[in-house]
């Protein structure tokens, strides 16, 4: 893999961010929040990638984007930080709120980043900092009900990986490559045809095969 800058990694890569915070609209969380949690996500999927085990970098940052989000949800974004970051985020807060007086409205991510003179992903990861916490079961006399968030069980996810890791030592290797081409790396069969040496056509019909198979040990 090419060496790459970190915050040029973190730039690229914040569309990953807006793909995974949209799953959650319309559930109880303005999007800037989500958006910022994101964004935390995404700096802690740079800092752990390691390109040596051959995954995509989006294979190995949607989850941990994904989890930052859900964590939410989960226990209000309760996140332990230094106070040098807290002090920041008391800033930040000021210049948003003067931002908001002179426009008339919340100001953007990007339009506090420039404000601030630092990048989104740092902006959003301050904010975060001074996000308050959400509650999951709303106070009635504030709008009532409980906020019914689905959020994956971990233990789920995790048994599930076991289960396909699993299934993937036991097909043959080729069969292994194909997989890890089409759905790891996120290659085209075009792609994962000239790398394997065979044609579109094969890598169709042979992927369909393998993906039936696979299914069927998963489901019993």
């Amino acid at each position: 893999m090419e060496k790459i800058n970190r915050n040029e990694l973190i730039e690229k890569n914040l569309g990953l961010v807006h793909s995974c915070a949209n799953k959650f609209r319309g559930r109880g969380v303005e999007y800037d929040d989500l958006y910022q949690a994101g964004c935390v996500g995404l700096i802690k999927a740079v800092d752990g990638f390691d390109a040596e085990k051959g995954f995509a970098f989006s294979t190995y940052a949607v989850p941990v984007i994904l989890g930052e989000i859900k964590r939410i949800f989960r226990d209000g974004g309760a996140i332990k930080v230094g106070r040098a970051l807290k002090e920041k985020a008391r800033n930040a807060m000021k210049i948003k709120e003067k931002m908001a007086k002179e426009l008339g409205q919340e100001p953007t991510i990007k339009e506090l980043a420039n404000a601030l003179d630092i990048d989104e992903a740092e902006t959003a990861e301050i904010l975060n900092v001074a996000m308050p916490p959400v509650s999951l079961t709303a106070d009635d006399e504030n709008g009532g009900g409980q906020l019914d968030i689905p959020v994956a069980s971990p233990e789920d996810e995790l048994s599930d990986n076991i289960a396909l890791y699993e299934i993937m030592e036991k097909i043959s290797e080729r069969d292994r490559k194909l997989i890890e081409l089409r759905y790891f790396n996120g290659y085209t069969q075009s792609v994962t045809a000239q790398n394997l040496g065979m044609s579109q056509v094969q890598v169709s019909r042979r992927e369909k095969a393998i993906l039936l198979e696979m299914r069927k040990k998963l489901t019993g």
